[in-house]
C-alpha cells in the first residue's frame, strides 16, 4: 500500500490534533493518527482500557507471528467487540488460507 501514510514512534497524544503540531511539526500524521500501534500486552490493556475514558474505538488485542489466525477478548468486551475481533479473525484466515 505506498499511499499508506505511516510514521515512526509518536507519543499516543501526537495523535490527537491540539498536541501533534507542536510535537511532531514535520509528520503529516501527527493530528491526525487513526490506528496507534503498541509495543507490548501490558501497553497495549492499558491503552485498551484507557480509550473507554477518551470515547475511542478500541479493537484487540490483535496477535501476530502465530501460525493461525487467534485473537484474544477481554473479560469485559461488550457483543460489538466480539463482533469486530470475529471478523478481524475471519479475514486473517481467509488471507493466509489464500497464502497456502
Amino acid at each position: 500500500a505506498p499511499d499508506l501514510k505511516i510514521d515512526g514512534e509518536l507519543q499516543a497524544d501526537a495523535a490527537g490534533p491540539h498536541i501533534g503540531a507542536s510535537k511532531a511539526p514535520g509528520s503529516e500524521i501527527a493530528g491526525k493518527a487513526n490506528v496507534l500501534v503498541v509495543p507490548c500486552l501490558e501497553v497495549g490493556n492499558i491503552s485498551y482500557n484507557g480509550e473507554r475514558l477518551g470515547h475511542a474505538t478500541a479493537i484487540g488485542p490483535i496477535l501476530q507471528g502465530i501460525a493461525r489466525p487467534v485473537n484474544d477478548l477481554s473479560r469485559g468486551c461488550s457483543i460489538d467487540d466480539v463482533y469486530k475481533m470475529i471478523a478481524i479473525t475471519a479475514n486473517q484466515a481467509i488471507a493466509a488460507k489464500a497464502n497456502n
